[in-house]
């Protein structure tokens, strides 16, 4: 009978604690203000204004009238963050070009020709010698994997070796846009 009494009163007294613990969170435990703020804010409140420092004041205002303004046109040139393009180059300086590759104007003349192709991304990691008369391989490797190739030979589709030294490589785009040394580089 004792075990029957003894329920009722363990579930009124989580019921009296979860109600405390709720009231505290609520009535301001939660708030970003020092204990003495609720005692300041009764007395603001009993004057009929906020008292500083409440969250009402850090929300900002929002103004909906500012969305149906009108909005300025672009100006061209200018970045696009929709568009996902490099800015356009400034055209050359119109001003001839003086003694030592510098202008009329003190900067340095800019060469109109093409720019030139980006590095060639692998590394040249070692050299396979073979007795046969093209003997010599090539072995490179990129992030992707490592690839093996001869003088002449074509790797990725993009790259043609062109010599293989003992301890570097000349490779070239396919379509014969640049020339680059590779050194080795044994990793």
């Amino acid at each position: 009978m004792a075990r029957k009494r003894a329920r009722p009163v363990v579930l009124v007294a989580v019921l009296v604690v979860l109600a405390a613990v709720v009231g505290y969170l609520w009535l301001g435990a939660g708030s970003d203000q020092p204990s003495a703020a609720p005692a300041s804010a009764a007395r603001g409140a009993a004057a009929g204004q906020r008292p500083a420092g409440t969250r009402a004041e850090s929300v900002p205002a929002v103004r909906l009238d500012a969305l149906s303004a009108p909005r300025p046109e672009p100006v061209p040139g200018e970045r696009n963050p929709f568009r996902f393009q490099q800015k356009a180059p400034p055209p050359p300086s119109s001003r001839p070009a003086g003694p030592g590759g510098v202008d009329a104007g003190g900067a340095p003349a800019q060469s109109a020709g093409p720019a030139p192709p980006p590095p060639i991304p692998l590394k040249f990691i070692g050299i396979v010698e073979r007795a046969r008369p093209r003997g010599t391989i090539a072995v490179l490797s990129d992030a992707r994997g490592v690839y093996y190739g001869r003088e002449g030979d074509v790797i990725e589709g993009r790259y043609r070796i062109v010599r293989i030294g003992v301890e570097s490589i000349e490779m070239i785009y396919v379509d014969g846009r640049g020339r680059q040394t590779i050194r080795l580089s044994g990793s």
